[in-house]
């Protein structure tokens, strides 16, 4: 499987105008031509098109989901896009982007939702459409777009929406949430993502665009987030995520109402019985 590059977002631009979209959806127009994003140095619109944010996010979608389906089955589930399930808070406006389930079915019960993604991905690199042809002209560093999860909306919306499936109930406390981007991390977020995935929100945010730069954040120290670049060890990362059988808890309680929890579950006769009795009083 091919991780994100720059023939990945080629083709985007490539499919879209030969299907469906004009340049002035996809590219700014500027005085000299038509531009995926504003090149620094040149006077135009910071913010990226709105009318390229549905296209692409279709695209990275079914992009992810075609990425993943090998080890979705390897799992014995499928890779399933706009998953709704309401025990999560997942409705038909904001569904699960990807998720791999028990069934290839959009509308899910909790039970069978084994992993969950949200997909924060976009055009990367700077190009220049001009007489048919789409050429790649600089990386992220050339022009003035935020893309993917160097966006700070992008990782506040994703962590917003992981919390609220977290908090949705108790069916939520099994399944894993991994934020998928084709960017790096800012600086000012690596311990954030760090702290989230210590604290069980995420399991992590990870990168599938290996080398969109000479010099960017790879790894957090916590690897709350992580990039990839060889299929096999994603597909080992995934199937460790799916298979752990991980648990969130989170409570506010004082020291004697933990010590009295720690003291019962003690008390069961084997390691995984006192994990699930004190699961079971922290959550009452």
């Amino acid at each position: 499987m091919n991780f994100w590059n720059i023939e990945t977002e080629k083709i985007f631009f490539i499919e879209a105008l030969r299907n469906f979209a004009s340049p002035e959806q996809l590219f700014y127009n500027l005085t000299d031509g038509y531009f995926a994003y504003v090149p620094k140095g040149k006077s135009g619109r910071r913010q990226t098109l709105q009318s390229r944010n549905s296209l692409i996010g279709q695209y990275t979608e079914k992009w992810s989901k075609d990425f993943f389906q090998p080890i979705a089955e390897s799992l014995g589930l499928f890779a399933v896009n706009s998953v709704v399930c309401p025990e999560l808070g997942l409705s038909k406006r904001s569904n699960a982007d990807l998720a791999f389930c028990t069934t290839n079915k959009t509308q899910q019960k909790a039970e069978n939702i084994k992993l969950l993604f949200e997909i924060k991905m976009s055009i990367v690199n700077n190009y220049k459409y001009e007489n048919g042809q789409v050429t790649y002209i600089g990386d992220y560093n050339s022009h003035k777009g935020n893309p993917s999860i160097l966006r700070s909306d992008s990782v506040l919306k994703a962590i917003g929406k992981s919390i609220n499936i977290r908090v949705s109930g108790t069916k939520s406390t099994k399944i894993p949430i991994i934020i998928l981007g084709n960017s790096p991390i800012t600086k000012n977020y690596s311990k954030k993502v760090d702290l989230l995935k210590k604290a069980g929100i995420i399991q992590s945010f990870i990168s599938l665009y290996p080398n969109p730069t000479d010099n960017f954040i790879s790894n957090t120290r916590g690897k709350g987030f992580q990039t990839f670049s060889d299929y096999q060890v994603l597909s080992n990362y995934i199937k460790e995520v799916v298979n752990s059988g991980m648990n969130f808890f989170s409570s506010m309680l004082t020291k004697r109402e933990l010590g009295q929890i720690i003291n019962i579950s003690a008390k069961e006769k084997d390691d995984l019985s006192k994990a699930e009795k004190f699961l079971s009083l922290i959550g009452e």
